[in-house]
């Protein structure tokens, strides 16, 4: 099995990941970056009304294979009053 490596940026801070996991498919390096989003986002909010959260996957060379976003709007529709 190969080793990838799954860089994270949680809208603030980018993170490299140095130890990286092995991945018997694409269907599992696909699984496991988009499972991540969710818990960094979770990890991060609230911190304000816009954030983007990403996943990068990189290979034992390090050409970035596969990405996975996660992005947060909000915003109000009515004024205050």
């Amino acid at each position: 099995m190969n080793r990838y490596f799954f860089d994270t940026f949680d809208g603030d801070q980018a993170s490299t990941d140095h130890d990286g996991i092995e991945c018997a498919s694409r269907q599992q390096i696909q699984d496991r970056a988009v499972d991540a989003l969710p818990d960094l986002a979770r990890d991060e909010l609230p911190n304000g009304p816009e954030r983007l959260f990403w996943v990068r996957v990189r290979d034992e060379s390090g050409t970035v294979i596969f990405e996975a976003s996660l992005e947060l709007a909000s915003r109000w529709l009515v004024a205050e009053g």
